[in-house]
This record gives structure tokens, sequence and C-alpha cells, in this order.
């Protein structure tokens, strides 16, 4: 009898011992589902699935309940029984309307990247000026006709043009190193809107796979892998707006995938000479499934775009009105530009906890842009337009070993990279002009090769609710700039290394809160000429940064996240266009909180918003003379959307930024806004017919400012004041889309 009972006590403890439970996930077509967030409700332990779809879970034990959510399908909960761990299971995920019920809070260090993932499918962007703004916090503005890149602003940032901000598509870099119109130069007019699956984002210099230009944060851009289907759009509208979109399927079997994306593009605009802007873009995207769960991605992509501009305007030739808020002062501003690249991906799973990952990439690019900033302060009887030009060819590699392993009660796991970047930019120009063609004056022409070579480190030490997550980075840089307005050959280099860490604490007691403590050091590097100029010295200033805050899921339908934060620069750039140098400005600190809510009160109904305060003060000035120009210290966007509501769709959003200094002294203010956008859809069958509105309520408001120096052309003295680009009126647009 003694046996009997040790036998069946054996045998239950052995039944409740845990154990490991293995699987995989896939879509009703047998598709694997990568990401999915895979939580045990009884134990609190997590994973998510590879790119093939299978996940590993620890310490499961029989009757625990494991929870599988991802974006765009059904939350499934599975029991656990004593036969799940005699084989894989295989699970199987019903496709839903997109929710923030689907949105599982977990310690991961880019949590709030799912929240925008429920903005983007929700409330989908109608047009490029729209890609960026989805990123929570961050404003832009165009002033040069829509062709050329937008300017940025984030946590009390004027990024310019991509100075603080590094943007990515697939990995592809965007910004441009040592660029002909500033230092990270990042045009994202290549990607088309309607191909956009994911935004991947941070803020500050926390992530260890961004070197360059992370010190605001980065955005990675991931594209669709597939089409649902394919569908043609034609949209018009006033200041004969025109577009046309593109979307086809070119294969879809077991194994592999293809499909053509090509969108037309043309405006003339609200101003009296029009802007003939014209853009085209196409991208064509590869998958294949190999054997040995290996997956290859191949994306080849062209853009070229060319405009008229009537540039910036001086606030004072329209108080006097010698102009109107459209008019012009010199409009033979404008550009040409282009970009073909090339990337390939490609990840191949070496066991069920080790992953290798590898991308190589080609671009080319051309650039041409005219500009007049301050009309004819210079040269009283040509005037003062520039011209800013440059071919280049970037070639990149990377590649990650990841590996994931359970050491006792330790979860840890790492992810190893090296790879590196190469610029051979030609024939690096900025000339004085007339008339766009005719050079009256070179100030600068050369040839820029810049290399960065990585290597980072990323670690992550899972101790039940609490991650830890130390990372390091280093990064080579080696500057050479030909000069060919030297008498002689004159050619110089200049070379650093640089080290970025990072530490950050994750903590989620449970699948409604996350708190996080993120601390690391990031760095943006100076222009090449201005590195050999000053013999290497200033070439790449550290940002030390700290965020604490946290994410809290108050409800299935409710988000809030709040995060406190600091940022340090060892120097500020300040870009001088029509000088060909980027100026070292001193050393900056910010401060500033962030503040954002997500609600989902019925399916078809969405709210979203966010709020962000930065105090931004340059530290080697004296008080009242210590203000960081155009950096914003209060900005807020926001909306509501509807999602098929009786086949309808659509939403309002607004973006207000405040009034903000203009100069170091506050003397010059750049004026706020308060603009609001609306949009509706209809589904008939396979049409979808929308109208689009943006500035719903005609506000008159600056899209971009500067406090310039500029003269008129019968003026005796220059003045100093806001010279600004108008923004948008009312502009209504009709858009039809048959899908098939």
């Amino acid at each position: 009898m003694k046996n009997i009972l040790l036998c069946t006590l054996l045998f239950c403890f052995g039944i409740a011992q845990s154990q490991a439970l293995k699987g995989k996930v896939t879509d009703p077509n047998n598709i694997p589902l990568e990401g999915v967030a895979i939580f045990d409700r009884n134990s609190g332990k997590h994973t998510h699935t590879d790119s093939s779809g299978n996940f590993l879970l620890e310490a499961v034990t029989e009757n625990d309940v494991i929870s599988f959510s991802i974006l765009g399908f059904a939350p499934f909960d599975y029991a656990v029984t004593t036969t799940s761990f005699s084989q894989p299971l295989n699970i199987v995920l019903e496709q839903a309307a997109v929710s923030l019920e689907q949105v599982t809070i977990t310690p991961e260090v880019n949590t709030l990247s799912q929240i925008v993932a429920v903005d983007l499918k929700t409330a989908p962007v109608n047009s490029s000026q729209e890609i960026l703004r989805k990123v929570p916090g961050l404003i832009i503005g165009q002033h040069a006709g829509g062709g050329k890149a937008e300017q940025i602003f984030l946590r009390g940032f004027d990024i310019d043009h991509g100075t603080d901000i590094s943007l990515s598509v697939d990995g592809l870099p965007v910004n441009m190193v040592s660029h002909a119109h500033g230092q990270g130069y990042s045009d994202l007019h290549f990607l088309i809107p309607e191909t956009i699956d994911a935004i991947a984002f941070g803020k500050g210099p926390y992530n260890v796979a961004y070197g360059d230009f992370a010190t605001a944060g980065f955005v990675n851009f991931k594209t669709l892998e597939k089409l649902d289907q394919s569908s043609v759009s034609v949209e018009y509208g006033q200041f004969d707006a025109f577009r046309m979109v593109g979307l086809f399927n070119l294969l879809e079997s077991k194994n592999s995938n293809a499909y053509l994306a090509a969108s037309l593009n043309t405006f003339n605009g609200p101003f009296e000479s029009p802007q003939n802007f014209n853009r085209f873009n196409m991208m064509a995207k590869y998958n294949l499934v190999l054997p040995d769960n290996q997956k290859l991605n191949l994306m080849v992509s062209h853009f070229q775009s060319k405009w008229d501009a009537s540039g910036q305007i001086p606030q004072r030739a329209v108080d006097e009105g010698l102009i109107s808020r459209f008019g012009a002062i010199d409009d033979t501003e404008g550009g040409n530009t282009s970009r073909t690249d090339l990337l390939v991906n490609h990840s191949k799973v070496l066991s069920e906890n080790t992953k290798l990952e590898t991308k190589a990439y080609y671009s080319h690019y051309d650039f041409e842009l005219f500009s007049n900033f301050t009309f004819y302060l210079e040269d009283p009887v040509n005037g003062d337009q520039i011209a800013q030009r440059e071919n280049r060819n970037i070639m990149g590699f990377q590649t990650v070993f990841s590996e994931k392993m359970k050491i006792d009660k330790l979860d840890f796991s790492y992810s190893a990279g090296i790879g590196f970047r190469y610029d051979d930019v030609n024939n690096n120009e900025l000339s004085h002009t007339k008339n766009r063609y005719e050079i009256l004056n070179r100030l600068a022409l050369g040839n820029v090769d810049q290399l960065n070579s990585f290597a980072f480190l990323n670690t992550e030490f899972g101790l039940g609710d609490l991650q830890i997550n130390p990372a390091v980075r280093l990064d080579y840089y080696k500057f050479d700039y030909e000069n060919k307005l030297t008498p002689t050959y004159n050619n110089k280099s200049e070379n650093k290394l640089f080290a970025s860490p990072k530490l950050n604490f994750i903590y989620s007691p449970n699948r409604a809160l996350q708190m996080f403590l993120k601390t690391g050091i990031g760095f943006h590097s100076n222009d090449a000429r201005v590195v050999v100029a000053n013999n290497g010295d200033e070439i790449l200033p550290a940002a030390y940064g700290a965020d604490i805050g946290a994410i809290y899921k108050l409800a299935d339908n409710l988000i809030l996240n709040t995060a406190l934060w600091t940022l340090f620069l060892e120097q500020e750039f300040v870009y001088v266009g029509d000088a060909a140098i980027v100026e070292p400005s001193g050393k900056t600190r910010r401060m500033g909180v962030d503040f954002g809510l997500r609600y989902e009160p019925l399916e078809w109904l969405y709210f979203y918003g966010d709020i962000n305060y930065t105090y931004a003060r340059s530290t080697e000035e004296p008080i009242g003379e210590n203000y960081i120009p155009l950096a914003p210290d209060l900005t807020s966007t926001g909306g509501i959307a509807v999602e098929n509501f009786s086949n309808f769709s659509g939403g309002l959003s607004y973006r207000y930024i405040k009034d903000r200094p203009a100069n170091e002294n506050n003397s010059i203010i750049a004026e706020g806004y308060f603009v609001t956008d609306f949009n509706i859809n209809y589904t008939y069958r396979n049409f979808v017919f929308g109208i689009i509105i943006e500035n719903l309520f005609d506000t008159e408001w600056n899209e971009t400012q500067f406090a310039t120096e500029s003269r008129l052309f019968d003026e005796p003295e220059p003045v100093e004041e806001i010279n600004f680009t108008p923004g948008t009126p009312f502009f209504l647009r009709g858009k039809v889309t048959v899908n098939f």
C-alpha cells in the first residue's frame, strides 16, 4: 500500500513539474506569424514567435492558460493539458480588425511601437507628408515646393532635415552624411505611403542598433511583406493636385510572393507662381522561403522628383503689401532629385534558439537644389541665389547573430552585429548662381568619401517580471575630403572611434503595466568638410540621455503612456547653407515630459493623442541669451478615427505647436499653429470613395519659419526678422480606389 501511495505521489509530482512548450503559430493560410506575443497567465512567463512562426515557452505546467496575441488577429487562449508537451503545437490565429485589445504589455524595450501600429492601421496615412507624423510627438514642416525633405521637430529639437534622428526603411538608411544641403539630410519621398506595414521607433539614444543621428530618437519603417489584394487609386483636388497609385500582386505561391507599387504625383500648390511639382515612385518586393528555415527578401525602388518653389518670404514684404502670403521674392527656387535602391535581407534560423540575419544595400542618389534665403543681401545686383548639388553612391552591409538561452532561472538572450556603410559623394557643390544655370561663383566643390564601420552587442537578462538590457556599440569613422577648388591637389583625412553604452531596465509585473528606466549615450557626426577643416575636433559629439516612465493598459480598450526625460548634448550643429558649413553652437540641455493616450470605446471608434513639453536651453550662454532657436517647448497631435462603421471610415486629426523663440534672446518669435485635417471614405463592393481635406478650418499658419537677415532689392539696409513659408490653406481632394 505504501508503494502504491508513493508511486501515486511521484506520478502527480511529475505531472506538476514545469516543462517547455513548443509550437508554431500561423494564419488560416498556414503562413507563419512572426512577433506573436505568447504569455503564460499563471506564471507570467512570456516569449515571441520567430520569423518562422516557431516558439519555445519555458516553465509551463498543466492547466496553465497560454494567451497568443498579435495585431490584426483575434487573441487566443490555450489551456495546457497533459498531452500538450508530447509534440509541438500548431496554433492558428484568425484575422480580425486591429484593436487595442491585441496589444500585449510585456518587458520589451519598444512596446510603444505596438501602439503606433494601431494608429497606423486604424488611421492610415493619405500622403507622404503624413508618414513621419505617425510618430508620437513628431512635427514636420515643408518649405520648398514639396520636393525637398521635410523639416523635423522632436523632443525640443529643430532637427532640420535629420541631424538628430535616425531614419530607415526596412533597415535601409535614409539619412545622408555630409550632404550638400545639411548633415543628416533625410528625404523619405521615395517611400510610397500605401506600402507601409509598421513603424518601429524609439525616443532617445537607447537602442544599440542605431548609431549616427539617433540622439532624439530613431524611426524604422517596415514595408508590406505581401499585398492582401491589388488596387489602383486616383486622386484629384484643388491647386491642380493629381495622384495615381497602383499596387499589383505579381506572384503568390506557397514559398514566395512578389508585388509592384508605383505612384505619380503632380501639384501646382496655392502659390502665385506654380510649383510645377512632379514625382514618380516605383518599388518592387520579392519574398522567398528557402529550405532550412531561411527567408530571402529583395526590394528594388526608384524615385525621381522635380519642382519649382516660391521659397521663404519676409514678413515685412507681406505687411507692406509688396506680395501676398502666397507670393514670392524669388520664384526661381526649386530642384531635382532621384534615388535608386537595392536592398537584400536574409534570415536563417540556425536552431530553436539561434538566428542569423544579414542585409546588404546599394543606393544611387542625385540632388540639385536652388535656394535664395537672403535675396539681395550679398549681391545687390544679381541676387543671392545658391545652387547645391551632389551625386552619391552608398553601399552597406550588416549581419547580426542572436541567441536565446536559459541559465537556471535566468532567461538570457543576446545579439551581436557587425557592419559598415560607405558613402562615395561626388561633386558636392555650393555655388552662387543666377537664374539657376549661370554660375557666378563657386563657393565649395569637392568629393567626400566617408566610411562608418561598426559593431554592437545587445544583451537582455530576464528575471521574471524584470528585464535588464545592457548594450554597447562601437563606431569607427573615416572622413576624406578632396577640395577641388584649390590650385593643387588637396585631399585631407580624419578618423575617430566612438563607444556608445546603453543600460535599460524594463519592469512588467502583469500584462497591464510596464515601467521603464532607459539610459544611454549616442552621437551625431559632423560634415566631413568641417571635420577636416577643424583637424578632427568635434567630429562625434556625444548625447547623454535618460528616460523614466510607464505604459498603463487600464482596460482592454484604454492605454496611457508617460515619460520624464533629459538629454545633454556636447555640441549642437547649425547648418549654414549659403556658407557650406555646419557650425558648432555649444552645449545644450533638454528636459521634458511625454504623455499619450489611446482609447477605443467602440469597435469602430478610436481616439488617440499625444502632448509633449520640453525645456531646452544652451548651457554656455547667460540667462536670457540661452534660448535654442526654433526649439519647440509644447507640441501636441491627436485625432479621432472611425473604422468600418456601416461601410464608412475616416477621421479628424490635429497638430499643434506653440509659439517658440526664433533666435537666442527670444526677441523674434516663430508663431505657433493649430491645424485640423479631415478624411472620410465609403466602401461599396470593391470600390472605395474618399474625400480628404487638409486644413479643414482654413487656418492661416506658417509651416516653417526662420529668423533671417535679408535685404530686398530696394532696401538700403538688411533686416533680421521672420522669413516663412505659408502653410497650405483649405485643400480639398477626392479619391477613388478599386481593389481587385
